[in-house]
């Protein structure tokens, strides 16, 4: 959070969802409940201090998750949200470039798909415009995760 305050401000005064991933990334299901309810709650004091809202979404790193944390998270407050579509776009040094990134997302698009693409892809960067106008031609439409739950 600490490289990304301008693109988070921007992305809370346009009105999207920001969801908690933790503080460090720990796969959730390794760490006792004290480091699990530290990793949740520290983030969403961090965020509250910087923006003024509070977390309600989780997104367990590496999407690893027990019943003990998803029960933990959920009185804690928060939904649990999962991805229906991701590919291997964490990896800097393996990107084949924008038109690989469009490509694979649009072969993959369903109804109500929750797509993971991650910021420290410049291919996504780079395509993500024209998977939105390829989307929208398609005839699919986005929307903000509270008009689901």
């Amino acid at each position: 959070m600490k490289e990304n305050q301008d693109l988070i401000r921007r992305m809370v005064e346009e009105g999207h969802e920001v969801g908690n991933h933790t503080l460090n990334h720990p796969s959730l299901p390794e760490v006792d409940d004290e480091r699990l309810e530290e990793e949740i709650l520290g983030l969403d004091r961090v965020f509250y201090e910087r923006y003024g809202k509070h977390m309600t979404y989780l997104r367990p790193p590496k999407g690893e998750f027990s019943e003990r944390t998803l029960s933990i998270s959920q009185k804690l407050g928060y939904t649990n949200l999962f991805w229906s579509f991701a590919y291997e776009d964490w990896y800097t040094n393996r990107e084949k470039g924008p038109e690989y990134a469009k490509n694979i997302v649009m072969r993959n698009l369903h109804n109500g798909e929750i797509i993971l693409l991650h910021a420290v892809s410049k291919d996504n960067a780079e395509a993500l415009d024209s998977i939105i106008k390829g989307a929208r031609e398609l005839g699919y439409e986005f929307g903000n995760i509270n008009n689901i739950y």
